[in-house]
């Protein structure tokens, strides 16, 4: 294993021990989310993924930590395949393979697992009402109808979901095929990144004490678990798979020497062409893959990735806030965790400079050409919409100090009037957000698979945030997040073809989510 690799991989920490395994766990509750299979089939990859405390050195410290700890029963070596730190395995699966999961929730809480931008059913995806409890089992069964892409999965449960990701639950999936292998980097040039902050006290515990309007954000920096890392790359080309895991910070993304930042993927996979961009937007949830020549002019032999400064990423409701405390107080049970009013997460705002990590040529590697096509992108024309003109409407607003979806918040299986779709319908869904004081900017995801970006609109007096990101929007791909500035308006494309059932749409501002910023949507026959 080259060096580069080792640094974001370790051997030991995939396989758990055979006494939990065998042990089980008490309050099994099991479902199987796709219909049987063919008598006598077995499923492609078959794991069990338990949630549980754990302990990991983050800052030179031991740091107690909730984790994800993999186990591969049955399928390819390489199903499985471990993360450094904290973070829960790299599950990789391709095409139409069908995956069971056993879920072991192994904390003093309900908890559940949503497989992030994976199309799949309601039973499978994750909603909080099926969140089990402590001791408890879930069984997941589903197949990969996605393209090749990166994807996560992460907690849901109900008013936990920000605590549980901070404490450390989150895992990448990742979804390949030969294709592309041929012209694009691979093996040890093809490279995950999960993109946290934390703030860490000086026992080397996580502070978990959030903003309940502008969410946690911390002031230490961390890439695959690990604070400001430098990595020794070859001089070569690389693959990097980002994902912003953080749960609230929005990053504003550039190489330190000015070079362009080649894109080659979004959330739904490879775009069909690369795209140049001076820096990329990433929102909490988002994903992107950029090319990197690394030794090779512009992008030079020490190079920093680094999150560069932009406007509105606050707002300015937050310096009238003199309250710190009550709010939330209930949602930091189990790991003494909080959240206030005020700004006490002690982390920059959203919008503040800083670097992420840094790359360092140290010897030489394959380098390969640029493709000037990388797939083919079959996106929904306006034929086939039957809104077309007059789509769904949903309307960032605030009410009793909390965000809110057309002024609703979250209840378990509440339904408005318009969070209904019919299964195999094209729609164009418009999110509004509000201009003024209590603007701020929102990560919107939707659940049960992806979709396209048909158009932005900026409102009279958005001022200059929207400018101050415009040019780092990832929108030529396939799409289940996107970040909604102030005084933005984005109409997206959404088509629900495979599952009916209870999905979700929310904010991934976790702290926003937890506090009912969240709507379910019914998909029906």
């Amino acid at each position: 294993m080259n060096e580069s690799r080792r640094q974001f991989l370790t051997a030991g920490s995939v396989t758990c021990s055979a006494a939990w395994l065998a042990a089980g766990v008490r309050g099994a509750r099991s479902f199987a989310g796709e219909p049987a299979s063919p008598k006598g089939s077995r499923a492609d990859i078959e794991l069990t993924l338990r949630a549980a405390p754990g302990r990991v050195s983050v800052n030179g410290k031991p740091t107690q930590v909730w984790r994800f700890e993999g186990h591969l029963d049955a399928g390819p070596s390489d199903a499985l395949t471990a993360s450094e730190g904290y973070l829960g395995p790299i599950i990789r699966a391709r095409p139409g393979q069908r995956i069971v999961v056993r879920f072991q929730n192994h904390l003093d809480e309900p908890s559940i697992v949503h497989w992030h931008g994976l199309d799949v059913s309601a039973e499978n995806d994750g909603h909080p009402r099926l969140a089990v409890p402590g001791g408890g089992t879930y069984a997941y069964d589903f197949r990969i109808a996605n393209r090749p892409g990166t994807y996560w999965y992460h907690p849901h449960a109900h008013q936990r979901t920000g605590a549980q990701v901070h404490a450390g639950l989150a895992g990448l999936l990742i979804v390949e095929d030969d294709q592309a292998k041929g012209n694009l980097p691979s093996g040890a040039n093809d490279l995950p990144f999960v993109l946290q902050d934390r703030q860490i006290d000086s026992n080397g515990q996580f502070i978990y004490n959030p903003n309940a309007m502008t969410g946690f954000l911390g002031d230490l920096i961390l890439v695959n678990g690990k604070p400001t890392p430098t990595f020794n790359v070859k001089a070569g080309t690389y693959r990097l798979r980002l994902l912003n895991g953080s749960n609230a910070r929005i990053y504003k993304l550039g190489w330190s020497d000015g070079s362009a930042m080649v894109v080659i993927g979004s959330d739904g996979g490879l775009l069909e062409a690369p795209v140049r961009k001076p820096y990329v937007m990433l929102a909490p949830g988002e994903r992107v893959e950029i090319w990197a020549d690394f030794g090779k002019a512009p992008v030079g032999p020490d190079v920093w990735l680094e999150s560069r400064s932009f406007a509105g990423g606050t707002g300015g409701m937050m310096g009238m806030m003199g309250m710190s405390g009550g709010m939330g107080r209930g949602m930091g049970r189990g790991m003494g965790m909080g959240m206030g009013m005020a700004g006490t997460s002690g982390g920059p705002p959203n919008g503040s400079r800083f670097r992420v990590c840094r790359f360092v040529v140290t010897g030489t590697g394959e380098r390969l050409p640029l493709p000037r096509t990388l797939s083919r992108l079959q996106f929904r024309s306006d034929r086939e919409v039957v809104n077309l003109g007059s789509p769904r409407r949903f309307d960032v607003t605030m009410a009793m100090m909390r965000w809110t979806l057309n002024g609703r918040t979250f209840g378990m299986d509440d339904l408005a009037p318009n969070e209904r779709i019919r299964k195999g319908t094209t729609e164009d869904w418009e999110f509004s957000n509000l201009v003024g004081m209590m603007a701020m900017p929102h990560p919107i995801h939707i659940h049960g698979g992806q979709f396209q970006i048909v158009d932005r609109a900026v409102a009279p007096g958005a001022g200059p945030a929207v400018d101050s990101v415009r040019e780092g929007r990832v929108e030529e791909g396939w799409k289940d997040t996107f970040l909604l500035m102030p005084g933005e308006r984005v109409r997206v494309r959404v088509r629900f073809e495979h599952h009916a059932g209870l999905f979700l749409y929310h904010c991934h501002n976790l702290e926003h989510e937890d506090m009912g910023m969240m709507r379910n949507f019914r998909v029906e026959v």
